[in-house]
């Protein structure tokens, strides 16, 4: 089937933002009398969000007494510093560039809330250039719910089908299954705690950015 768009997922996928999640999580644990918790502790489960932060720096779930406002103070601290170490990817410049120069439309499609997305996204300039940008509140559901992806693919005035989406997580291969839409998953990103990305069913992994424009010419190829 013929590619005609391009799906990232945000956190893990298009930019690294597990240094300005971790930094928000060891302000956070100052506050707290804790000690800070290493990046390498906080990359896997940065794809969670605060949820995944608090858990491994705090050791608490949302049922906790004090989730709540432990979670607001965290999102608070890294609104602070929404863009201060996050960058792009190595090599996911020149595949968005590449894919503007064959005519391809871009996107997102994250869980992470337009009230940090928008501005990340400001941030690495890429606001201007993206075609639809759908946040983890955009929709009444966020994923594993197919809801976000069809309302990026309704954006973009594509069948689910034409759109390809590129994540990092389990849930993100669900959500595109359950979408109707193609999936491969960036094993350059942060995977979860969901074990080998080869087993959630996907379309196929990939190593390095680039990898998602042979997949999109391989794909329209044989369409």
């Amino acid at each position: 089937m013929t590619i005609h768009a391009v799906l990232f997922d945000l956190d893990g996928t298009l930019a690294d933002t597990a240094p300005d999640l971790a930094g928000a999580l060891n302000r956070l644990l100052t506050e707290r009398g804790r000690a800070p918790i290493s990046l390498e502790q906080a990359r896997p489960v940065t794809s969670s969000g605060a949820r995944g932060m608090l858990r491994v720096g705090l050791g608490i779930e949302p049922a906790h007494a004090e989730y709540e406002e432990l979670r607001t103070r965290f999102l608070d601290l890294y609104a602070e510093r929404v863009c201060h170490a996050t960058r792009l990817f190595d090599g996911v410049a020149d595949l968005l560039d590449a894919l503007e120069a064959r005519g391809l439309q871009w996107g997102v499609v994250t869980n992470k809330a337009e009230r940090f997305t928008v501005p990340l996204l400001e941030a690495l300039e890429l606001i201007p250039r993206a075609a639809c940008v759908v946040g983890g509140d955009t929709t009444p559901r966020a994923k594993p719910h197919p809801d976000p992806l069809l309302h990026a693919a309704k954006v973009l005035a594509l069948a689910p089908e034409h759109c390809l989406y590129v994540g990092d997580d389990l849930r993100d291969v669900r959500a595109a299954r359950a979408a109707g839409m193609p999936i491969v998953v960036a094993a350059y990103g942060y995977l979860g705690e969901d074990g080998d990305p080869s087993r959630w069913g996907a379309d196929g992994v990939i190593d390095h950015p680039a990898e998602i424009l042979t997949y999109v010419e391989q794909t329209s190829a044989m369409g």
